[in-house]
């Protein structure tokens, strides 16, 4: 447990990890590519861990000695057949990219995980790889880890995503693509959710050689037969961990620059900038970096979320402290993270004396300004690392926020305690 210090005003400059979103697809392109590629700037994590440690059980090899350089081994796309299980732990990202990934090998693969990955569904990516000729199929028959895949590489053509509520399954299908024996296409049905993570994979795929033919909507993809081609690749500052330093800003009135997310950003997490904006704050670019400047008097607002979904609670804690309802749209595809994001979030800031409604697919906080209603609790934080983050910027205004389960913040950004506690200077 981790007890919060409040502060009495912030004036600072942070610099945050590499963002995990593009480290995990940077893995997956230089692993698929041919030679050596440099990752720079790449985030060390219990996540990259498991998908580095995936990628080496099936051939790659993977150098991280160097925290801030690291060098894989391309391999053309031979996938090789792993001597054990491949273990993800709750790495949803790393699960749902090398399912496809171990497709295109030849060979049987089982892609298991912790309890709570065995509860994330998976069926739509499943029925996509089974229309590209692959044999895959969830050990319980319940659409969800573990896996078995009897690999015998990507037949291509034309496969439908059944839905598209999980940016990751058809950022995974579109990673592998290239690599299908014929050319591969791909039509997505229903609403597409998170679209800035569909147009990240895009521009890394681009970045390392290979670019895709894509509808303006997202929902249909030509993608041509290759092979990437290694090279030197730089990761951006993440700009979900950026959200928790922003947030801190917005809360106690206080400055707060971090100097390593880029504007414009291929991060869709970097939008929560506008509406911290329309909330009161101040917003400021230059060469130092992107500087947040809060206010005493945040006032609640009403946003869609859809496309950036783990900086949602981030705005929901932020919302608190905001005079007037702030509603939160379109998040129903955060029950199925690292644990159910909604309830967890509502659950929690009730427990601070919030008033706070759950729908669905929203929420709705009744702010009060300057967190006037709030109190200090023991917040739960269901081992995930963004309620914890999130969290942790109420503490910065209110006495008495206790976190518990704090560890699980190595899953993204292992020495965010550290640097959060900076920020008391």
């Amino acid at each position: 447990m981790i007890t919060i210090t409040p502060v009495e005003t912030i004036d600072t400059v942070v610099t945050v990890p590499g963002s995990k979103s593009l480290t995990q697809r940077a893995l997956i392109a230089a692993a698929l590519a041919r030679g050596t590629s440099k990752l720079l700037g790449p985030l060390a994590s219990e996540d990259t861990k498991y998908t580095m440690e995936a990628l080496r059980a099936m051939g790659v090899a993977c150098d991280d000695s160097d925290p801030e350089c690291w060098r894989v081994e391309g391999k053309g796309g031979l996938i090789s057949e792993p001597a054990k299980d491949i273990f993800l732990g709750n790495n949803g990202t790393a699960t749902r990219f090398l399912t496809s990934v171990a497709s295109l090998g030849q060979g049987s693969f089982h892609i298991t995980g912790s309890e709570r990955m065995a509860e994330r569904p998976i069926l739509p990516l499943m029925q996509a790889l089974q229309g590209w000729n692959v044999d895959i199929v969830s050990d319980t028959d319940n659409g969800c880890p573990p896996l078995t895949i009897q690999a015998k590489g990507i037949a291509g053509g034309k496969t439908v995503l059944p839905e598209g509520k999980s940016s990751q399954y058809l950022s995974s299908l579109l990673l592998v693509a290239p690599y299908a024996a014929t050319p591969a296409e791909l039509m997505v049905q229903g609403d597409i959710f998170s679209k800035p993570y569909v147009e990240m994979t895009l521009a890394v795929m681009a970045d390392f050689g290979i670019r895709v033919e894509a509808a303006p909507s997202l929902n249909y993809f030509r993608i041509p037969q290759g092979s990437y081609q290694g090279g030197t690749y730089q990761i951006e500052g993440d700009a979900s961990g950026a959200s928790y330093f922003f947030g801190a800003a917005a809360v106690t009135g206080g400055r707060v620059t971090v100097a390593n997310v880029p504007v414009p950003s291929l991060q869709g997490d970097a939008k929560l900038l506008p509406f911290l904006a329309r909330m009161g704050c101040k917003i400021e670019q230059t060469e130092a970096g992107i500087t947040v400047i809060g206010s005493q008097e945040l006032e609640g607002i009403e946003v869609d979320m859809g496309d950036m979904p783990d900086v949602a609670p981030t705005l929901a804690v932020v919302a608190a402290f905001a005079e007037g309802p702030t509603v939160i749209n379109n998040i129903a595809h955060l029950r199925i993270k690292e644990c159910d994001r909604v309830s967890a979030v509502v659950t929690e800031l009730r427990k601070m004396g919030a008033e706070v409604e759950e729908e669905h697919d929203r929420m709705i906080i009744h702010g009060k300004a300057g967190g006037s209603n709030l109190h200090g609790a023991s917040i739960e934080t269901y081992n995930d690392h963004r309620m914890a983050m999130c969290f942790a910027v109420a503490g910065l205004r209110v006495p008495g926020v206790e976190i518990t389960g704090e560890d699980c913040v190595v899953k993204s950004f292992p020495d965010f305690w550290e640097r959060f506690g900076r920020l008391a200077g």
